[in-house]
Protein backbone atom coordinates (compact mmCIF):
# COMPACT_ATOMS: atom_id res chain seq x y z
CA UNK A 1 0.00 0.00 0.00
CA UNK A 2 1.29 3.33 -0.53
CA UNK A 3 0.39 5.94 1.42
CA UNK A 4 1.29 9.96 0.94
CA UNK A 5 2.36 11.85 3.98
CA UNK A 6 2.98 15.31 5.02
CA UNK A 7 5.92 15.58 8.31
CA UNK A 8 4.94 18.50 9.99
CA UNK A 9 6.61 20.04 13.30
CA UNK A 10 5.54 22.30 16.26
CA UNK A 11 8.88 23.68 17.67
CA UNK A 12 10.88 20.12 16.70
CA UNK A 13 8.34 17.82 17.84
CA UNK A 14 7.42 15.68 14.52
CA UNK A 15 5.02 14.01 13.16
CA UNK A 16 3.82 12.31 10.01
CA UNK A 17 0.23 13.68 8.90
CA UNK A 18 -1.70 11.20 6.87
CA UNK A 19 -5.33 11.97 5.53
CA UNK A 20 -7.49 9.41 6.58
CA UNK A 21 -10.66 10.78 5.81
CA UNK A 22 -12.38 8.13 4.36
CA UNK A 23 -11.71 6.43 7.46
CA UNK A 24 -10.52 3.14 6.23
CA UNK A 25 -6.53 3.44 7.36
CA UNK A 26 -5.64 0.92 10.50
CA UNK A 27 -1.68 1.16 11.38
CA UNK A 28 -0.42 -1.73 13.73
CA UNK A 29 2.01 -0.69 16.67
CA UNK A 30 5.11 -2.65 13.96
CA UNK A 31 3.22 -0.16 11.43
CA UNK A 32 3.68 3.21 13.20
CA UNK A 33 7.19 2.17 15.18
CA UNK A 34 8.83 1.62 11.58
CA UNK A 35 7.08 4.69 9.97
CA UNK A 36 7.92 6.69 13.15
CA UNK A 37 11.68 5.47 12.80
CA UNK A 38 14.14 8.13 12.36
CA UNK A 39 16.72 5.43 10.74
CA UNK A 40 14.63 3.25 8.46
CA UNK A 41 11.25 5.08 8.32
CA UNK A 42 10.41 8.76 7.89
CA UNK A 43 11.33 9.68 11.26
CA UNK A 44 8.95 11.73 13.46
CA UNK A 45 7.21 11.55 17.19
CA UNK A 46 3.84 10.22 16.64
CA UNK A 47 1.71 9.29 13.24
CA UNK A 48 -1.52 11.56 12.99
CA UNK A 49 -4.02 10.29 10.59
CA UNK A 50 -6.69 13.45 10.27
CA UNK A 51 -10.49 11.50 9.92
CA UNK A 52 -13.90 12.95 10.04
CA UNK A 53 -14.98 14.54 13.07
CA UNK A 54 -16.72 12.11 16.25
CA UNK A 55 -18.91 15.42 16.82
CA UNK A 56 -21.02 17.73 15.34
CA UNK A 57 -19.09 21.30 15.05
CA UNK A 58 -15.62 20.12 14.00
CA UNK A 59 -14.12 19.90 11.04
CA UNK A 60 -11.77 16.82 11.53
CA UNK A 61 -10.59 14.98 14.12
CA UNK A 62 -7.11 14.15 15.17
CA UNK A 63 -6.14 10.13 15.28
CA UNK A 64 -2.76 10.14 17.23
CA UNK A 65 -0.45 7.48 17.55
CA UNK A 66 2.73 7.80 19.44
CA UNK A 67 6.02 6.08 18.03
CA UNK A 68 5.60 3.01 19.99
CA UNK A 69 2.16 2.35 18.32
CA UNK A 70 0.23 3.24 21.73
CA UNK A 71 -2.88 5.39 21.09
CA UNK A 72 -2.63 8.76 22.96
CA UNK A 73 -5.68 10.98 23.80
CA UNK A 74 -4.23 14.20 23.12
CA UNK A 75 -0.93 16.15 21.68
CA UNK A 76 -0.54 19.95 21.75
CA UNK A 77 1.98 20.10 19.47
CA UNK A 78 -0.04 17.65 17.09
CA UNK A 79 -2.79 20.01 16.62
CA UNK A 80 -1.14 22.51 15.58
CA UNK A 81 0.68 20.16 13.39
CA UNK A 82 -3.10 19.39 12.17
CA UNK A 83 -4.06 22.87 12.14
CA UNK A 84 -1.17 23.38 9.29
CA UNK A 85 -2.45 20.75 7.75
CA UNK A 86 -5.85 21.51 7.24
CA UNK A 87 -5.33 25.74 6.76
CA UNK A 88 -2.49 25.07 4.03
CA UNK A 89 -4.13 21.79 1.85
CA UNK A 90 -7.73 23.68 1.88
CA UNK A 91 -9.83 22.11 4.56
CA UNK A 92 -10.41 25.08 5.95
CA UNK A 93 -10.17 28.33 4.42
CA UNK A 94 -7.36 30.55 5.43
CA UNK A 95 -9.69 33.75 6.04
CA UNK A 96 -11.65 31.75 8.58
CA UNK A 97 -8.95 32.43 11.03
CA UNK A 98 -10.82 30.18 13.68
CA UNK A 99 -12.32 25.95 13.75
CA UNK A 100 -12.87 23.23 15.98
CA UNK A 101 -10.83 20.03 15.93
CA UNK A 102 -11.85 16.79 17.55
CA UNK A 103 -9.20 14.65 19.91
CA UNK A 104 -9.67 11.90 22.07
CA UNK A 105 -9.68 14.21 25.13
CA UNK A 106 -12.84 16.25 23.63
CA UNK A 107 -13.18 19.41 20.80
CA UNK A 108 -10.35 21.97 20.62
CA UNK A 109 -11.19 25.46 19.49
CA UNK A 110 -8.10 26.95 17.22
CA UNK A 111 -7.23 30.26 16.45
CA UNK A 112 -4.55 30.73 13.67
CA UNK A 113 -2.80 32.79 11.77
CA UNK A 114 -1.28 32.87 8.37
CA UNK A 115 0.63 34.40 5.95
CA UNK A 116 0.44 36.45 2.89
CA UNK A 117 -0.14 33.15 0.75
CA UNK A 118 -2.83 31.82 3.29
CA UNK A 119 -0.28 29.47 4.72
CA UNK A 120 -0.89 28.81 8.66
CA UNK A 121 2.17 30.41 10.62
CA UNK A 122 0.99 29.99 13.85
CA UNK A 123 -1.94 28.87 16.10
CA UNK A 124 -3.79 29.40 19.59
CA UNK A 125 -5.57 25.92 20.95
CA UNK A 126 -7.79 26.24 23.78
CA UNK A 127 -6.29 23.03 25.11
CA UNK A 128 -9.50 22.29 27.89
CA UNK A 129 -9.56 22.62 31.52
CA UNK A 130 -6.83 21.19 33.70
CA UNK A 131 -8.15 18.13 35.82
CA UNK A 132 -6.18 17.60 39.54
CA UNK A 133 -7.76 14.47 41.24
CA UNK A 134 -5.84 11.32 41.49
CA UNK A 135 -8.28 9.44 39.64
CA UNK A 136 -8.37 12.24 36.39
CA UNK A 137 -4.47 11.82 36.27
CA UNK A 138 -4.35 8.74 37.14
CA UNK A 139 -2.38 8.27 39.92
CA UNK A 140 -2.12 5.67 42.97
CA UNK A 141 -0.58 9.00 45.02
CA UNK A 142 -2.79 10.58 47.54
CA UNK A 143 -4.08 14.48 47.31
CA UNK A 144 -2.02 16.63 49.46
CA UNK A 145 -4.15 19.97 48.45
CA UNK A 146 -7.02 21.42 48.27
CA UNK A 147 -7.79 23.47 45.25
CA UNK A 148 -10.46 25.87 43.95
CA UNK A 149 -11.04 26.58 40.23
CA UNK A 150 -13.75 28.51 38.21
CA UNK A 151 -15.62 26.44 35.64
CA UNK A 152 -18.88 27.92 34.14
CA UNK A 153 -18.56 30.98 36.93
CA UNK A 154 -18.61 28.77 39.78
CA UNK A 155 -16.44 27.73 42.16
CA UNK A 156 -15.19 24.14 41.86
CA UNK A 157 -13.34 22.23 44.59
CA UNK A 158 -10.87 19.32 43.87
CA UNK A 159 -8.48 17.33 45.74
CA UNK A 160 -4.78 17.69 43.86
CA UNK A 161 -1.34 15.92 44.09
CA UNK A 162 1.29 18.67 44.55
CA UNK A 163 5.02 18.54 45.30
CA UNK A 164 4.53 14.96 46.37
CA UNK A 165 7.81 12.75 47.03
CA UNK A 166 8.66 10.18 44.56
CA UNK A 167 11.79 8.48 45.33
CA UNK A 168 13.93 8.29 41.98
CA UNK A 169 17.46 7.40 40.70
CA UNK A 170 18.02 11.34 41.40
CA UNK A 171 16.92 11.10 44.99
CA UNK A 172 13.41 11.94 46.24
CA UNK A 173 11.73 14.58 43.99
CA UNK A 174 8.43 16.30 44.32
CA UNK A 175 5.97 15.89 41.67
CA UNK A 176 3.09 17.40 41.13
CA UNK A 177 -0.05 15.93 38.72
CA UNK A 178 -1.86 17.68 36.25
CA UNK A 179 -4.06 15.78 33.24
CA UNK A 180 -4.64 18.03 30.08
CA UNK A 181 -6.52 15.62 28.02
CA UNK A 182 -3.41 12.85 29.30
CA UNK A 183 -1.31 12.41 32.29
CA UNK A 184 1.43 14.49 33.63
CA UNK A 185 4.17 14.52 36.08
CA UNK A 186 6.12 17.71 36.95
CA UNK A 187 9.19 18.07 38.97
CA UNK A 188 10.92 21.45 39.79
CA UNK A 189 14.55 21.73 39.74
CA UNK A 190 16.72 24.20 41.23
CA UNK A 191 17.96 27.55 39.13
CA UNK A 192 20.76 25.24 38.28
CA UNK A 193 18.96 23.41 35.44
CA UNK A 194 17.65 26.62 33.61
CA UNK A 195 21.65 27.36 33.31
CA UNK A 196 21.95 24.07 31.83
CA UNK A 197 19.04 22.24 31.05
CA UNK A 198 21.22 19.24 29.20
CA UNK A 199 22.87 18.17 32.49
CA UNK A 200 19.89 16.30 33.16
CA UNK A 201 20.59 12.56 32.60
CA UNK A 202 16.80 12.26 31.54
CA UNK A 203 17.17 9.14 29.52
CA UNK A 204 18.32 7.57 33.04
CA UNK A 205 15.11 8.70 34.89
CA UNK A 206 12.59 9.74 32.41
CA UNK A 207 11.96 5.35 31.68
CA UNK A 208 11.69 4.58 35.46
CA UNK A 209 9.42 7.67 36.03
CA UNK A 210 6.85 6.67 33.07
CA UNK A 211 5.96 3.46 33.67
CA UNK A 212 6.30 4.41 38.18
CA UNK A 213 3.66 1.51 39.25
CA UNK A 214 1.91 5.49 41.00
CA UNK A 215 1.30 5.91 37.15
CA UNK A 216 -1.23 2.95 36.11
CA UNK A 217 -1.89 3.91 32.60
CA UNK A 218 1.95 5.52 32.48
CA UNK A 219 2.59 9.57 32.57
CA UNK A 220 4.71 11.77 30.61
CA UNK A 221 7.03 13.72 33.11
CA UNK A 222 8.11 17.06 33.34
CA UNK A 223 11.68 18.37 34.40
CA UNK A 224 11.22 22.47 34.76
CA UNK A 225 12.72 25.56 36.45
CA UNK A 226 10.80 28.60 36.46
CA UNK A 227 12.26 32.05 36.24
CA UNK A 228 10.96 34.88 37.73
CA UNK A 229 12.15 37.79 35.09
CA UNK A 230 10.92 41.44 34.72
CA UNK A 231 9.12 40.88 31.02
CA UNK A 232 7.11 37.76 32.22
CA UNK A 233 8.18 34.46 34.21
CA UNK A 234 9.75 31.88 32.10
CA UNK A 235 9.72 28.26 32.37
CA UNK A 236 12.84 26.31 31.26
CA UNK A 237 11.72 22.56 30.59
CA UNK A 238 12.60 19.13 28.91
CA UNK A 239 10.41 16.38 28.97
CA UNK A 240 10.22 12.64 28.66
CA UNK A 241 6.75 11.56 26.86
CA UNK A 242 4.77 8.74 27.70
CA UNK A 243 5.42 6.35 24.65
CA UNK A 244 8.16 7.86 22.96
CA UNK A 245 10.83 9.25 24.88
CA UNK A 246 12.24 12.76 25.11
CA UNK A 247 10.86 14.85 22.52
CA UNK A 248 12.02 18.38 21.42
CA UNK A 249 8.42 19.97 22.89
CA UNK A 250 5.42 19.18 24.42
CA UNK A 251 2.18 20.90 23.88
CA UNK A 252 0.05 19.05 26.74
CA UNK A 253 3.68 19.26 28.86
CA UNK A 254 4.19 22.38 28.58
CA UNK A 255 0.40 23.72 29.67
CA UNK A 256 0.77 21.10 32.47
CA UNK A 257 4.14 22.39 33.71
CA UNK A 258 2.86 26.03 33.46
CA UNK A 259 -0.73 24.97 35.58
CA UNK A 260 1.68 22.69 38.33
CA UNK A 261 3.86 26.60 38.36
CA UNK A 262 0.90 28.82 38.88
CA UNK A 263 -0.72 26.52 41.21
CA UNK A 264 2.01 25.67 43.62
CA UNK A 265 2.85 29.63 43.39
CA UNK A 266 6.30 29.55 41.82
CA UNK A 267 4.38 31.18 38.51
CA UNK A 268 1.48 33.49 37.50
CA UNK A 269 -0.98 32.53 35.31
CA UNK A 270 0.72 33.33 32.28
CA UNK A 271 4.33 32.20 31.16
CA UNK A 272 6.54 31.59 28.19
CA UNK A 273 7.74 28.17 28.65
CA UNK A 274 11.36 27.31 26.89
CA UNK A 275 11.69 23.78 25.42
CA UNK A 276 14.64 22.34 23.44
CA UNK A 277 12.77 22.96 20.46
CA UNK A 278 11.45 26.38 21.13
CA UNK A 279 8.98 28.25 23.12
CA UNK A 280 5.48 28.23 23.52
CA UNK A 281 2.75 30.84 25.05
CA UNK A 282 0.56 29.24 27.88
CA UNK A 283 -2.27 31.12 29.86
CA UNK A 284 -4.38 29.95 32.47
CA UNK A 285 -7.54 31.78 32.36
CA UNK A 286 -9.41 32.47 34.91
CA UNK A 287 -12.43 30.42 33.18
CA UNK A 288 -10.19 27.93 34.11
CA UNK A 289 -9.40 27.28 30.20
CA UNK A 290 -5.51 26.59 29.09
CA UNK A 291 -4.66 28.48 26.09
CA UNK A 292 -1.64 27.23 24.09
CA UNK A 293 0.10 29.43 21.42
CA UNK A 294 3.04 28.25 19.04
CA UNK A 295 4.14 28.13 15.14
CA UNK A 296 4.08 24.95 13.00
CA UNK A 297 5.82 24.31 9.76
CA UNK A 298 5.71 21.59 7.05
CA UNK A 299 9.04 20.19 6.74
CA UNK A 300 8.67 17.54 3.23
CA UNK A 301 5.54 15.21 2.01
CA UNK A 302 5.72 12.15 0.04
CA UNK A 303 4.69 8.82 -0.40
CA UNK A 304 5.83 5.33 1.40
CA UNK A 305 5.05 1.76 0.54
CA UNK A 306 4.33 -0.27 3.54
Amino acid sequence: MQLYFTKIHGIGNDFIVIDDLSNELELDSEQVAWLCDRHFGIGADGVILVRPPIRSGSIAYMHYINADGTLAEMCGNGIRCMAKYLVDKGFVTSGAEEFVADTLAGPRPIWFETDGEGKMTRATVDMGMPAFEPTAIPTSLSATNEVVVKTNGQEVRQYAVLDSVIPTAMGELSFSCVNMGNPHAVTFLSPDFAADPMELDIKAIGPQLETHSVFPEKANIEFAAVLREPDGDRIIMRVWERGCGETLACGTGACATAVAAAITGRAGRKATVQLLGGELEIEWLENNHVMMTGPAMIVFEGTIKI
